[in-house]
């Protein structure tokens, strides 16, 4: 049995929220100066500029997007580590703070009647999974709700099946048009129930870039979607063009027989996303 003290799982959120407010992933530069090479015209200006601007962020240490986003924490515990010290959601919550203190991040969390900012981004979302091992994982996703606001659940029938899914990630791309700040990425979950879903079409977003499902069909739900996505024509920052989405990255649990529950879950070009294994 390993202790781990969950002020170092605290400490890891601060350093990695640090970072990601600062800077877009390398597989997200990689998938943006991709997509650059394949433009013209005004799609290849907003992608030149989105790029620079990640250039003097990372440069400047300052926040490469203004919406420094609501703290997601990712945890995967392992059944052989015991947790001692403070409330494990307390010390992560402490970890934001200091994070939004030290960076000048925005914080952007309130009460959702009253309107009230809280004052320092908390409380983070916490999701914790019990693994095999003795390790702490901790995955820090900012996420912002320009393109939050534009993610939608679907409760299709079984006989939707393929096509329905399809037809549910290319939808919701297409309301959404140029307001998530395109090329975005696409988080997608498909099955568990009500809840569970939407967790998956999030869990998908912390993927590297156009690494596919290992599951041939559902790789193939990726592939598929992604073309019809970009055949939309919406285009960086909706001037149109050929990239109107980096990736489609899909996650996959069993559902009920009389269900089919689909998650998609928008992601804006600005991917922060940054992980510790403690």
């Amino acid at each position: 049995m390993r202790i781990v003290d969950t002020k170092q799982i605290g400490e890891c959120v601060t350093r990695l929220a640090l970072i990601a407010g600062r800077r877009i992933t390398n597989s997200c530069r990689a998938a943006l100066e991709d997509a650059r090479a394949r433009e013209t015209g005004a799609a290849r200006y907003a992608l030149d500029t989105v790029l620079e601007n990640a250039d003097i962020a990372g440069r400047e240490e300052m926040p490469v997007c203004q919406d420094t986003g609501m703290s997601v924490v990712l945890l995967e515990v392992g059944q052989e580590v015991c947790l001692a010290g403070e409330l494990l959601e307390d010390e992560v919550n402490a970890g934001v703070r200091r994070a939004y203190e030290e960076g000048c991040f925005r914080k952007s969390i309130c009460d959702p009647l009253t309107r009230v900012n809280t004052g320092d981004n908390t409380p983070a979302h916490v999701h914790v999974d019990i693994v095999r091992g003795d390790h702490v994982r901790v995955v820090y996703l900012p996420k912002g709700f320009g393109s939050e606001n534009m993610s939608r659940l679907y409760m299709l029938t079984p006989a939707q099946g393929r096509a329905g899914i399809l037809d549910a990630v290319v939808e919701t791309v297409r309301l959404a048009g140029s307001r998530p700040c395109p090329p975005v990425v696409v988080g997608v979950g498909i099955g568990g129930c009500f809840d569970s879903c939407a967790l998956l079409a999030k869990k998908a977003l912390t993927r590297e870039l156009g690494t596919p499902n290992p599951r041939e069909d559902v790789a193939q739900i990726e592939r598929e979607a992604l073309i019809k996505i970009n055949e939309l024509g919406i285009g960086p920052q909706g001037f149109g063009g050929k990239t109107t989405a980096l990736a489609v990255h899909c996650e996959l649990a069993p559902t009920h027989i009389a269900g089919l529950p689909v998650a998609v879950n928008i992601q804006c070009h600005c991917v922060r996303c940054e992980e510790e294994v403690l």
